[in-house]
């Protein structure tokens, strides 16, 4: 397995930094590892090795002002999640069907942005990983708290000292400040940002027609099942499949909303990613050779 990072133009000239997973021989396949708000590349690099010996390609990548795509300073960087969606992830898109048929892995964030890709259906299917309309609402009593505080109290307070949200007052990365402000006011809707009425979205997604897995932890404070079911619902032309991971059935007490990528979680979830980008693989292999 050789992992590359290299740089991409987006199509605005941002240079994006990702990374290229390939496996020791031919690969049967791609993945395109699309991750979650605020986290970077690097944080998902076990679950690309672990399909690299699958006989995988993977891609991951860092959106602007993530990573090692981030500016010298983030104060007054322009960019928000329209940046992102329309902008970054068409552009790790497009260099992962270059390299072959590719289904889509999104964290996240990620489950949110493969609706927006101008062409979706050039993927063979997408599985999402803790994707959910991130209302306070569907949250835990304590995390509903938690959450309203960032963004009404401390949220706002520190874009106003920094102009950008810090990633210790979260847990994440740093925040470039459009970003947050977005996601501040798509958190506010039960539907997210289907209920934001400049946007057109329920249209949009209702385009994708590939197969979509969602999955979610019962104990995710942040995207819990019901959370998962009100967002992926607006796949609304897609076969939709969604599951809920136990953190007994796993024999752990935590799962969480990062736990299923990290070092002691990923041996769990990944047969059933695998199963999925497999079924999808063999499903187009098939079809081809018909």
């Amino acid at each position: 397995m050789t992992e590359t990072p290299m740089k991409l133009a987006a199509r605005d000239g941002f240079q994006l930094a990702l990374s290229h997973f390939l496996p020791e021989g031919k690969a049967r396949g791609v993945v395109l590892m699309l991750g979650a708000t605020g986290v970077q590349r690097r944080f998902y690099r076990r679950f690309a090795e672990l399909l690299a010996e699958q006989g995988l390609e993977t891609v991951t990548v860092d959106y602007r002002g993530i990573g090692d795509s981030r500016p010298s300073t983030l104060a007054g960087f322009p960019c928000t999640y329209a940046d992102w969606f329309d902008l970054d992830v068409p552009t790790a898109f497009d260099f992962a069907r270059s390299r072959g048929p590719v289904v889509v892995v999104g964290h996240s964030f990620g489950g949110h942005a493969f609706g927006r890709l101008p062409s979706p259906n050039d993927a063979l299917g997408l599985v999402t990983v803790g994707s959910g309309a991130a209302w306070s609402g569907y949250m835990t009593p304590g995390e509903r708290l938690r959450a309203e505080f960032f963004w009404k109290v401390v949220g706002p307070l520190a874009v106003s000292v920094a102009g950008y949200v810090p990633g210790k007052v979260w847990g994440g990365e740093d925040l470039p400040l459009g970003v947050y402000r977005d996601w501040r006011r798509w958190s506010q809707f039960p539907n997210y940002f289907f209920d934001d009425a400049t946007l057109d979205l329920k249209r949009v997604f209702a385009r994708v027609t590939v197969p979509v897995l969602g999955l979610t932890a019962r104990d995710d404070a942040w995207i819990p099942p019901t959370s998962m079911e009100v967002f992926l619902s607006h796949y609304s032309n897609a076969p939709l499949t969604l599951e809920t991971l136990e953190p007994r059935e796993w024999g752990v007490r935590s799962i969480g909303h990062m736990g299923p990528f990290r070092r002691d979680g990923l041996p769990k979830v990944f047969p059933r990613l695998l199963r999925f980008i497999d079924e999808r693989l063999a499903e187009h292999h098939g079809s081809r050779a018909a």
